[in-house]
């Protein structure tokens, strides 16, 4: 079936060819009217103002007519791809190999710009060669060409036109012996000189973030990780910032790929100087390695390797210095990892609840520090302290008036320990009853956990007689 606007293969007549002519026969209208009027205008010596505007009008009629029959879309010579390049479409905007618009335009390592498709599918066949130069192509890895898909998406907006969709499930995981040859030069250039050195880590740090396949390249030894950090001494990490802050991110994307998970925590130089890169570095680096221990814990046996390191006291540091940017960071880490048994004590040694309570009443995180707390809640000197720096009327202040049901959860699960833990904080979680049933209210309107926990209070306030009722 024929799509509106576009003609078969066979030449058939479609409905393109039936608008086509019905403009034809619009313009050939305007035109006899612009005729008359200009006909009026020239043979009258005294023409009226308003068959000036009116001629002025119907030309302006037969100009939009000529750009929105110039943009519409209709096919050119016949193609080979399913019926043709678009006529319209400015050259910038088709792909050199389809000749159709493209839908996620990509640049191959030449500079060039294809539509993803059909250059992935050229490299899929073996190609080793730019399609448009012939040049042979240092490695395979397409980047986004987001400057020209955002002028095809102004383009196609302004004339009212669909943008194409990009192809889904192209195989982006091909591996080359090109790549493999250019990571290789990438990575020798680590023992080079500086300059070498900062080139090949910024052209790294681009790769690992936009190629899977680059990422999993490196799984492939247990030296290219060794190799990539080679330009970093313990002891001086920061000595060149901007290169130390591509290395550490480069190290971020890699840590991504599930592969290299146990590739990059199994080797403890790299963990001292993921490590080092948390207290010393721009805050930058100092995040991204914040973040790296975040996704390297998603491995069990990472999590006990990263906590007997020493890396929870530097995060912890790191959140209490309070850069917005590192501080989610580091918070997800220290998530991430108390969810192990042996590194919740690590965290409550390394000073965690003072840290995080006292962002939690600057009103910082409060959400993710929260849920760290509720965490550590099962260590009973973290409760301990929890009680001697006032947490009871601020997690109080929170479950009363937050509007964030997580939060209020997170409270009063941590309530519920602190009730069973130290009678004393029995008295200021009555009054808070007393006065506003907060707790009786979460018992009809908070969440499955809320509720469970805030009845566990009631009841425990009913059993020692620290409260007459339960609303």
């Amino acid at each position: 079936m024929a799509r509106k606007g576009f003609v078969s293969g066979e030449g058939t007549v479609t409905e393109a060819d039936a608008s086509t002519a019905a403009e034809k026969a619009k313009a050939v209208e305007i035109k006899k009217q612009l005729e008359r009027l200009v006909k009026a205008i020239v043979d009258e010596d005294d023409y009226r103002v308003e068959t000036a505007d009116e001629a002025i009008r119907t030309l302006a009629s037969l100009k939009d007519l000529k750009s929105q029959k110039s943009f519409s879309f209709k096919l050119a010579e016949g193609g080979s791809h399913g019926g043709g390049v678009l006529a319209a479409v400015p050259k910038e905007f088709r792909c050199p190999i389809s000749g159709e618009l493209m839908a996620d335009p990509v640049v191959l390592a030449t500079g060039e710009t294809f539509d993803r498709p059909f250059v992935q599918r050229w490299l899929n066949e073996g190609h080793r060669t730019c399609p448009q130069t012939n040049q042979v192509i240092s490695h395979t890895v397409l980047t986004p060409n987001h400057l020209v898909r955002e002028m095809i998406s102004q383009w196609c907006r302004e004339r009212e036109i669909e943008l194409p969709k990009p192809v889904q499930d192209i195989d982006e995981q091909l591996v080359t012996n090109a790549d493999r040859g250019y990571l290789n030069s990438l990575l020798e250039k680590m023992s080079s000189s500086l300059s070498d050195q900062k080139a090949a880590a910024k052209e790294l740090r681009l790769l690992t973030k936009r190629s899977s396949s680059f990422r999993a390249l490196f799984g492939e030894s247990t030296e290219t990780i060794p190799q990539l950090l080679n330009p970093l001494s313990l002891g001086q990490v920061d000595a060149h910032p901007d290169l130390q802050e591509d290395l550490i991110t480069t190290l971020l994307n890699l840590s991504i790929h599930d592969n290299n998970k146990r590739l990059v925590a199994e080797n403890a130089s790299v963990i001292c100087l993921l490590i080092e890169s948390l207290i010393s570095g721009t805050v930058q680096t100092r995040s991204n390695a914040a973040a790296t221990f975040f996704t390297l814990s998603a491995i069990e046996s990472n999590k006990i390797t990263i906590g007997a390191s020493g890396a929870i006291k530097p995060l912890i540091d790191l959140l209490d210095e309070g850069h917005p940017l590192a501080m989610k960071d580091a918070a997800s880490a220290v998530f991430s990892l108390c969810t192990v048994l042996e590194n919740k004590g690590r965290a409550v040694n390394a000073g965690a609840v003072r840290v995080i309570l006292k962002k939690i009443m600057d009103r910082v995180l409060v959400a993710e520090l929260l849920a760290i707390l509720a965490m550590l809640s099962s260590h009973h000197r973290a409760v301990q302290e929890m009680c001697e720096l006032g947490a009871v009327p601020c997690l109080i202040g929170i479950t009363r008036e937050s509007d964030c049901e997580r939060s209020k959860e997170n409270c009063v699960a941590i309530l519920y320990t602190i009730c069973f833990a130290d009678r004393t904080k029995l008295k200021e979680i009555k009054e808070e009853e007393m006065l506003n049933g907060t707790f009786s209210r979460l018992v009809q309107t908070g969440t499955s956990r809320a509720k469970r926990k805030a009845s566990g209070i009631l009841e425990r306030l009913n059993r020692t007689g620290s409260i007459t009722h339960t609303a």
